[in-house]
């Protein structure tokens, strides 16, 4: 059951779970800033080994994320599919040429600019998502929540956050026993059944799991308010922890990388690599 759960920390031991979540933030925030601005795909490959890399030392497994992978997999198939759907020719814009691979109905043909263009969208989604998965699942919220508030936001959005974070896990534990509960009272939402009886066999299943929800979310709530949350401007932080000499190495480390990308970028003065040029 442990593996599992979507988006649970991970408690690793391994040297990104060693530096602060401070440290992990910035980092993070560094490269997707860099990522989403360069259309570079010279930079978007480095990031990428980059990223896979940390993805690698980080011992987060492909079995403790497959179903996050799968669903980031389908959206970028339908983030691909309504592009080219609405702008066909964006690449030819984007790199002032076109060079014509497919002809096919109407307004609709396969270039190569609008195939490198929709390679480069494509690169800038896959760096982030094991960067963000890492981030994520080697982080305690609880460190999460204090590395918001250190970066300025306010400690009940940080909160707030800390506590969705820690939600998820229990929702999925709550779905999976009412779904157990369920099926031995004879209601089977397997492939087997019609669609109907399964969309009837999920909603009595969901109802018992919102209802389960709202109250553990009075529960919080007014725990919370009895211990006064809110009353002060700052709080301190239980699971903050000191920098240490490896935080600062790789947050100058990612500054440089970060900041050298966008040099490299933008050297040409345009933020897109044009190889048809």
């Amino acid at each position: 059951m442990a593996n599992s759960l979507i988006l649970s920390y991970l408690p690793r031991g391994s040297v990104v779970h060693k530096l602060t979540g401070t440290t992990k933030l910035i980092v993070f925030l560094l490269f997707s800033v860099a990522t989403m601005v360069t259309y570079d795909t010279r930079v978007l490959v480095v990031f990428l080994v980059m990223s896979l890399a940390i993805f690698k030392i980080s011992r987060v497994h492909y079995r403790d994320v497959k179903l996050i992978l799968w669903m980031a997999f389908v959206f970028l198939l339908l983030n691909n599919l309504f592009v080219y759907l609405f702008k066909p020719e964006y690449g030819v814009e984007i790199y002032q040429s076109r060079t014509l691979l497919v002809q096919l109905i109407g307004p609709y043909t396969i270039t190569a600019q609008q195939l490198f263009y929709h390679l480069n969208m494509t690169l800038k989604v896959v760096v982030v998502i094991p960067l963000a998965l890492v981030f994520i699942l080697c982080t305690d919220p609880s460190e999460f929540a204090a590395s918001l508030a250190s970066i300025g936001v306010s400690y009940r959005i940080g909160y707030a956050v800390a506590l969705a974070l820690r939600y998820i896990p229990d929702v999925q534990r709550d779905y999976h026993n009412i779904n157990q509960a369920q099926q031995a009272r004879g209601v089977d939402i397997s492939g087997k059944d019609k669609l109907m009886d399964r969309l009837k066999g999920s909603a009595n299943i969901l109802l018992p799991l919102i209802l389960g929800s709202l109250n553990r979310i009075e529960v919080i709530s007014n725990a919370m308010e009895l211990r006064g949350f809110g009353k002060n401007k700052r709080r301190t932080w239980y699971a903050k922890r000191p920098f240490a000499t490896r935080d600062r190495v790789v947050l100058i480390l990612g500054a440089v990388i970060a900041i050298g990308s966008l040099i490299f970028t933008f050297w040409d003065g345009s933020r897109y690599y044009n190889p048809f040029i």
